[in-house]
């Protein structure tokens, strides 16, 4: 599904510059760049932590299991 989108004269410049700083070949494709950069996580440390809330690193691996643990 494609949509039209209305910008001010500024935001359409910046994003013509993003564009080319990131060396995308369209618009939506220079927003899903910055979109996925912006939400990468290094880490699932603040994930586990609002999941298993107070438990230690150590009690919440002990409940994981490897692949060599599966059936």
């Amino acid at each position: 599904m494609v949509t039209t989108i209305q910008l001010n004269e500024n935001t359409l410049r910046l994003l013509k510059k993003l564009k080319e700083e990131v060396k995308a070949k369209s618009y939506e494709e220079a927003i899903k760049k910055i979109i996925m950069e912006r939400t990468k996580r290094e880490s699932l440390a603040g994930y586990l932590g609002k999941k298993y809330g107070l438990l230690s690193r150590k009690e919440i691996l002990k409940g994981l299991r490897d692949k060599y643990d599966r059936l």
